[in-house]
């Protein structure tokens, strides 16, 4: 059993990652630290698709690259993951930006002084 944990340990990072991800996202009451918690959820996932797209002795899917009997990589689930970090990086961007908005339009971060101010208006 600890020979696979030790073999698998990619797939432990991200049983952590995610759950702190999505923990830090509902529990959270602070905007900035639910951006956070969003960061370390796409994470757990990235790893994930990575780890799950590696294959023991492959090799790139190139003509001549590997001899006859090759295992290829599938080059496709490490081009989705550039895209993914790119979209991510402009969401978090996005989002960072609304948060500046929101602290200097009402002047706090907490969502819920945030529900109370708005009803307010």
């Amino acid at each position: 059993m600890w020979e696979l944990l030790l073999t698998r340990y990619n797939y432990i990072v991200v049983a952590l990652l995610l759950p702190i991800g999505a923990y830090m996202m509902i529990e959270n009451r602070n905007l900035v630290k639910k951006v956070i918690g969003m960061n370390i959820f796409q994470t757990g996932i990235f790893l994930f698709f990575i780890t799950s797209a590696y294959r023991e002795g492959g090799s790139p899917p190139i003509v001549g690259s590997g001899g006859e009997a090759a295992t290829y990589v599938s080059p496709l689930p490490h081009v989705l993951i550039l895209t993914a970090i790119v979209v991510g990086v402009s969401l978090t961007a996005v989002a960072l930006a609304l948060i500046v908005r929101i602290y200097t339009e009402y002047g706090t971060l907490d969502e819920v002084n945030l529900r109370e101010v708005r009803a307010d208006e």
